[in-house]
């Protein structure tokens, strides 16, 4: 049993002194009751109790947690939230640039600001609750004006700090449970076959004002067809490189992506850390072809006609937007994202599974695949049913036979 105790400290004369000075000078006198205990460390500690009866149940509870191993040292939890979300920071070399200055400009814009001063002891599940609730508010009524999903993001990047200080400054995560507002289904947006061609010829054929090709109609249209037919993310596509395409066996190795960190470009591994690699219709052939040329293996596929690689915001303003507009295919809010949706709804009718499809999205498991897609897969329930019943029956018919 872990030993905790409750000591009277009338029983020392220094005490007994300490209480004769506070009455001298009208004060009150100290706590007589200390509750005492060997942390894990065979550290002695006290703590001061307001009455026996507060000092009698501190005891029972930290007797409790030292045997269940939840102690937490109460000084370890005054250190203040900010401090701790600076450390959490520092120690995830784990992630990718991108997603790590997403996390900097979270904590600087909304979990600092509001909790950065506080000690870890002090935060609570109902305050989080409520800067949940401020962070939805539109600013003109004091609230931050964020969306549900940036909120989602928010509340979870102060919930991994917590989580962080579990167990050695908090016992629990004061943020688990926390009610948060439901993200919006995503409009997605299916192209069929038809539209899919007239998006990429008119991708290929945009001019300037000036009636010269603009900085990457040479590619666009090979680009909007391998995205749409083989569901890679933009990022990827921008990133793919000669070398990484096998056109004879048609496959496409994932290996890099594109993000941007601050204006400036960088290349790094796939959104889920993974590679992986993605077949390609026969068709698509001779349009990567085209675009390849003998080219060396390390140069990227998709470039500007002054051989520069693409950026995300400009090729989607620049020449996405206007091949939109230009192909007349009414339909509303179409992005570059969007056509990996079309090339898993045209699978999926094709007849991919969800692993097929995983695997050539580059979901991190077929759960999530199933999440986004699972409405698109066909109810083949009474399909399954007439095929048990036929096998049933021909057992039946042999065994009679």
């Amino acid at each position: 049993m872990a030993r905790a105790w409750v000591y009277d400290r009338t029983k020392k004369k220094d005490y007994q002194e300490a209480v004769k000075r506070a009455k001298a000078k009208g004060r009150q006198p100290p706590s007589r009751w200390l509750v005492q205990y060997y942390d894990r460390a065979g550290k002695l500690r006290s703590e001061v109790a307001p009455s026996k009866a507060r000092a009698e149940a501190r005891r029972t509870e930290l007797e409790a947690d030292l045997n269940a191993g939840t102690y937490v040292d109460p000084a370890a939890s005054k250190v203040t939230v900010g401090d701790m979300a600076e450390k959490w920071l520092e120690s995830r070399h784990d992630l990718k640039k991108s997603t790590w200055w997403k996390y900097r400009g979270i904590l600087d814009n909304h979990v600092i600001p509001r909790w950065g001063d506080m000690q870890l002891h002090a935060v609570d599940r109902e305050d989080i609750a409520t800067w949940v609730a401020a962070l939805l508010k539109p600013k003109s009524e004091e609230g931050s004006g964020l969306g549900p999903s940036q909120t989602r993001h928010a509340y979870r990047v102060l919930a991994m700090v917590l989580e962080w200080c579990v167990p050695r400054r908090l016992q629990v995560n004061p943020a688990r449970g926390v009610k948060l507002p439901i993200r919006p289904e995503n409009e997605h947006v299916y192209l069929s076959y038809e539209q899919i061609e007239k998006l990429a010829d008119a991708a290929g054929g945009l001019t300037t004002k000036y009636g010269v090709p603009t900085a990457s109609a040479a590619v666009n249209r090979a680009l909007i067809l391998l995205l749409s037919y083989t569901g890679l993310r933009w990022g990827e596509a921008a990133a793919l490189r000669i070398g990484r395409v096998d056109l004879d066996k048609r496959r496409v190795r994932v290996a890099t992506t594109f993000y941007e960190v601050n204006g400036v470009q960088h290349e790094g591994l796939p959104k889920t850390g993974k590679r992986r690699t993605v077949p390609i219709p026969a068709s698509l052939v001779p349009e990567l072809r085209r675009v390849m040329g003998n080219r060396p293996a390390n140069e990227l596929i998709f470039r500007t006609a002054r051989g520069h690689s693409l950026r995300a915001n400009n090729w989607r303003v620049r020449e996405f937007n206007a091949a939109v507009k230009e192909a007349k295919l009414g339909v509303e809010g179409l992005t570059p994202h969007k056509l990996r949706h079309t090339a898993a709804s045209l699978a999926i009718a094709a007849g991919a599974d969800v692993k097929v499809l995983q695997q050539m999205l580059g979901h991190a498991d077929a759960a999530m695949t199933l999440n986004i897609y699972g409405h698109l897969f066909p109810d083949r329930l009474d399909e399954v049913a007439d095929v048990l019943d036929l096998r049933r029956t021909a057992a039946l018919d042999k065994r009679a036979a």
